[in-house]
Order: C-alpha cells, then structure tokens, then sequence
C-alpha cells in the first residue's frame, strides 16, 4: 500500500477540541493512527482493507458522530455499523484514540484470550454496535436499525454503515437500498470505501445505483478529510445519504 501521510498532510485538520465524538485522549493525526494500527501485528490477512477505511473512520468519530464512551448506551446516541469487517485494525485504533478502551489493548490484537478479535464482536469491543465479517449484512442491519429508531420515536439519531464496495456482490445489500430509499430513511448514512474490489460495476458508478432508489449522493476522494466532512454533513431532507469514499486499488 502506498502511505499517503505526506501526500494528504494538508488535508487532514487537527480535530477541534470537544467536537462530536468527544475529546480524544491520545493525540491523533493520521501519522498518529497509522501507529495505533502498527501496534496490531501477527497474521493478518486484510491490512489494505484496515487502511482504506482509516481516514474516514477518523473523520467520523472525530467530527460527526455523536458517540462516546459516555453514551454508548444512551437510546440517543449515533449508531455505527462497521460491516467491512475484514480488516478492523482501523476501527479498533480510532476506538481506542477516543477512549472507548486503552490503547495498550491493541497489543492483544488477534491473540486467543484477547477481545479485539479478527472480526469485530460486539459483546467483546466496546463501542460495538454489531458483529461483522460475513459480508453483505451491515447495511440490511443498518435499515432495521433506522426503521426501529423511527418507530421508538426516536427522531434524532444518526445511523451510519460503513461498507466496501465488493459487499455489492451479495443482493440483500440491493435489497437494503431500495427499501431505504422508498421508505425515506433520512436519519440513515452508507459509507461506501470503494477500492475497486468488487466484481461487478454499475452504468455510472456505485452512486448511480443508490441515486436510482432515491438516495442523496456524494462521491469523494477518501484520503480527503475535509471533502469526507463536507458529504458527511451535506443536508438530504427526507432522503438517506451515501457518500462513497475512493481509496487507491486494493492490489495497488
């Protein structure tokens, strides 16, 4: 993988302080998180699919959504739906830079005994809402997720599924997506990492196939962190999002 540090140094801010995720107790850049992810070592088979998703994991704990080791059980917090599974080594060094557990965890990384575990466990990982690793269900879980809230009454939260773009291999993500559209989910957010790893492709690109279902789209660059906030926080009244973040090619 090429490390894109120096290339995006002018594009990844400084956090503010106390925005949406809370305060971070280790100070983090993206330098800063690539050596978080560092520290998880041993035979791990996925490392590109850990490092297209570490910039817009970051930008989303750190500016957008509203969830932290203060709230993970609040009924008004944010939901996060990690169903790129493979790979986790991103999620767990942005969980563990906003305290959701001690950084000196992510040595485990992988170990029999350890809870950080090849694939996310939502009953072992703090700040877990799902487990995941069998590709295609995030984002149908994510759906059920939004159409709960909304039938609780519970208008406020956010949901959010990050996905990559070969989940489109399995239909009941296409499923998912028609249903969301046609039933107005607006409190409900797809990130899709496209790194070029599906098989199949779409007339017009992986936005055109949520666009077509009624979905507000936006396509950016993924190491970008500022184009990641702005289609993060981009206003679709009465519609749900995707924004679909480019990565460089998985085999590159």
């Amino acid at each position: 993988m090429t490390n894109h540090s120096a290339a995006h140094a002018a594009t990844a801010p400084t956090r503010a302080p106390g925005g949406p995720g809370g305060p971070s107790p280790v100070g983090t850049d993206r330098a800063g998180l690539l050596d978080l992810v560092a520290l998880m070592t041993g035979d791990e088979k996925h490392s590109p699919a850990a490092h297209s998703t570490l910039d817009a994991l970051w930008v989303l704990y750190d500016r957008v959504l509203d969830v932290h080791p203060g709230n993970v059980d609040a009924p008004d917090r944010d939901r996060f739906l990690l169903s790129k599974g493979h790979g986790p080594m991103a999620y767990y060094a942005v969980l563990a830079a906003k305290g959701f557990f001690p950084v000196e965890l992510l040595h485990s990384f992988g170990a029999y005994d350890s809870p950080l575990g090849h694939h996310p466990d939502r009953l072992l990982v703090p700040g877990a809402e799902i487990g995941s690793g069998s590709l295609g269900h995030g984002l149908p879980l994510a759906v059920g997720t939004a159409l709960g809230l909304r039938a609780q009454g519970l208008t406020g939260p956010a949901v959010w599924v990050l996905i990559g773009d070969a989940e489109f291999d399995e239909g009941s993500n296409h499923e998912a997506v028609a249903f969301a559209g046609a039933y107005g989910l607006d409190r409900l957010h797809t990130l899709v990492i496209d790194n070029s790893s599906a098989t199949h492709g779409w007339s017009g690109g992986i936005a055109a196939r949520f666009a077509g279902e009624g979905w507000s789209t936006a396509t950016v660059d993924g190491r970008d962190h500022e184009q990641l906030y702005r289609a993060f926080t981009a206003p679709h009244p009465g519609r749900p999002h995707v924004v679909v973040a480019r990565t460089e090619p998985k085999y590159s």
